[in-house]
């Protein structure tokens, strides 16, 4: 079946290399590569369950918006 497809160029020019390499058409490259991508077996992630406390909050002076401030608090803590 004939069709048209948008492919990054970058992409494109290395499917044309394998194709030469392999000595195959780029139709066929592209085939086995869906065809190899359509057997993996769908991957489903584990669900991850945090434990929480429930309490007064952040100490006072922790901001959890601020990277540095939290390397800073943690680095006085050692």
């Amino acid at each position: 079946m004939r069709t048209t497809l948008n492919l990054d160029d970058r992409l494109l020019i290395s499917a044309k290399h394998k194709a030469v390499e392999q000595g195959v058409s780029l139709s066929q490259v592209i085939e086995n590569a869906l065809r190899q991508s359509f057997s993996k077996p769908n991957v489903k992630h584990k669900v991850v369950r945090l434990i929480t406390s429930s309490g007064p909050g952040v100490k006072p002076g922790v901001d959890l918006d601020n990277g540095k401030s939290l390397l800073d608090i943690m680095d006085d803590s050692i």
